[in-house]
């Protein structure tokens, strides 16, 4: 059976705000109480692993009541549905990667030059996403909703700020777009998968990619 994706964001109002110039805010579960927190996290690790295991067209919300040791009626409360529980899981695994991005170590976070921080971001991307791939490409089968929801606009907006620190030329918004078009899920899963690519050989794709756009400013 095939999984769909969830639910299409409502798109955000056109602007003319600069993505760089934008503040880089991670993504925050909706607060909760201490102890609703604790049962999120708990199933969302649950559906994680059992994802991992089977791919997450195969898992049930029975599946995840029974390993996580609660009622069905619990983790329909939670998610709601099975649409809910792909936005959920997929809000965890951005919530990990953003705060990496944020606050994690160099290279990934703060304290390298931007042109190596932006280097690993796309490396970061491509090696996450693969080793989450079911839970990505079911929510990104459709780039139209991809390009519109929160976790794409952080991503521009954190390249952006990555391209302007690094004193890049031209228009810094369509050059960030244009990167973040090699990291399409989709299209990386295309090269791993249908072309036989190794992840070294897309991660090197994506380096040289930065290199092109960024070879007037030194490292």
């Amino acid at each position: 059976m095939t999984e769909q994706p969830p639910p299409a964001p409502v798109p955000p109002q056109a602007d003319s705000e600069d993505p760089a110039d934008r503040t880089l805010t991670p993504l925050k579960p909706t607060q909760l109480r201490a102890d609703a927190a604790r049962n999120r996290t708990r199933l969302l690790e649950v559906a994680e692993r059992l994802a991992a295991e089977h791919g997450i067209a195969n898992v049930t919300m029975e599946d995840i009541a029974c390993g996580a040791g609660v009622g069905k009626g619990t983790v329909f409360r939670r998610f709601g549905d099975r649409a809910g529980l792909l936005v959920e899981l997929l809000s965890h695994q951005e919530e990990k990667l953003q705060a990496a991005l944020i606050s994690g170590p160099p290279p990934l976070g703060p304290g390298t030059p931007p042109v190596e921080r932006l280097r690993a971001f796309g490396m970061g991307v491509i090696r996450h996403e693969h080793a989450h791939r079911d839970l990505y490409m079911a929510a990104h089968a459709d780039p139209r909703r991809h390009r519109t929801n929160a976790p794409y606009q952080f991503r521009l907006t954190h390249v952006s700020m990555l391209l302007r620190e690094s004193r890049v030329e031209g228009d810094i918004e369509l050059v960030a777009h244009t990167l973040l078009g090699y990291l399409e899920t989709v299209f990386v899963d295309h090269l791993l998968t249908r072309r036989g690519m190794s992840e070294e050989r897309v991660e090197a794709g994506w380096c040289d990619l930065v290199d092109r756009f960024t070879h007037r400013c030194g490292d």
